[in-house]
């Protein structure tokens, strides 16, 4: 990306949402008030968010697409942030995309789902109608814009998948995934910033109509063997809470806050955390805020007073006085 001015074009370097200080919410919303930023055209209709299925995982946005099937949008900040996840990002969307199968009424589909999504967008409706109301006439309008019979409800489902960038293990599954039958797509928003002014690019990574190059190739029996030998080499022990407590880079009574969330927890003396007056283990409270079934204690937890994860403290803390 250039920016022209006269006959100069001066190249404009991408940045990341992490260095613009926005947080997945920060993504979610701007997709769910403009649509086109990962479709090709304006076939999608936004009618959930933050859906929560009877595991009590939690889906980002939920739409219709010009086949009448339901879309699964799950929403990553940045490549650090899907390559830091133990649950890959694929299959946790796949896993909330499953419980969307089951919906092959429209009715269900207002009730459950874009009923409560209007009522929480403050959604006015046209005049003598309900929001129930509003919501039907919406879904007939898109039908009848994209010729959508009703018999052709939710037939499939479809996954999209947004982040600024792909590890290579996600876009090789997703790749491996269509080619299988799987409707899933990746799209690139990349944030560049002009002054105070933000620009994103939208970019369809996935699916394509070659999907090899994406394909990860399997090691040689040599190349497994060196692997194997520089993890053995390279793994350490990381201190727990406890070791961060003695020596003194976290205190009892410090604030921490879940990142990307707003959740805030007391550190007690024992290393575990004081929630509304109740005391729970870092790992048990950060599962119950994220809805994650496994989830990296130290990255994802950030000390309040200084902005850091406790992972980055306890990796300044081991560096400077030579213990890594």
């Amino acid at each position: 990306m250039f920016h022209i001015t006269g006959k100069d074009a001066t190249p404009i370097k991408s940045t990341t949402f992490s260095e613009l200080n926005m947080t997945e919410k920060d993504i979610e919303e701007l997709i769910k008030e403009n649509a086109n930023l990962i479709t090709e055209d304006d076939s999608l209709l936004i009618v959930g968010q933050q859906v929560r299925n009877a595991s009590n995982a939690i889906s980002d946005l939920i739409a219709i697409n010009q086949n009448g099937d339901l879309v699964l949008i799950e929403i990553k900040r940045d490549r650090k942030d899907i390559e830091t996840r133990r649950e890959a990002f694929e299959f946790q969307a796949i896993r909330y995309a499953a419980a969307f199968a089951k919906i092959k009424d429209i009715e269900e589909l207002i009730n459950k789902v874009y009923v409560p999504f209007l009522e929480r967008k403050s959604t006015q409706s046209e005049q003598g109608l309900t929001i129930t109301e509003q919501a039907n006439r919406n879904i007939a309008k898109f039908f009848d814009n994209n010729e959508i019979a009703l018999d052709d409800f939710n037939e499939r489902q479809q996954i999209i998948l947004v982040a600024s960038d792909f590890d290579e293990q996600t876009k090789s599954a997703v790749a491996w995934l269509n080619q299988n039958g799987v409707d899933l797509h990746c799209y690139k928003l990349v944030p560049y910033q002009i002054g105070d002014e933000l620009y994103i690019s939208s970019e369809k990574v996935l699916p394509l109509e070659s999907y090899e190059d994406y394909f990860i190739d399997l090691l040689t029996p040599s190349s497994r063997t060196k692997i194997k030998r520089k993890r053995q080499i390279t793994r350490r022990y990381l201190p727990r809470i406890d070791a961060l407590l003695e020596w003194g880079v976290v205190k009892e009574g410090d604030l921490l806050k879940v990142k990307d969330h707003d959740a805030v927890a007391k550190l007690l003396k024992n290393g575990n955390i004081e929630v509304d007056n109740i005391e729970k283990s870092l790992q048990q409270w950060l599962r119950e805020v994220t809805n994650w079934s496994s989830v990296q204690t130290y990255a994802m937890t950030v000390h309040k007073q200084t902005g850091k994860t406790l992972s980055d403290m306890r990796e300044e803390y081991m560096t400077k006085n030579n213990l890594v």
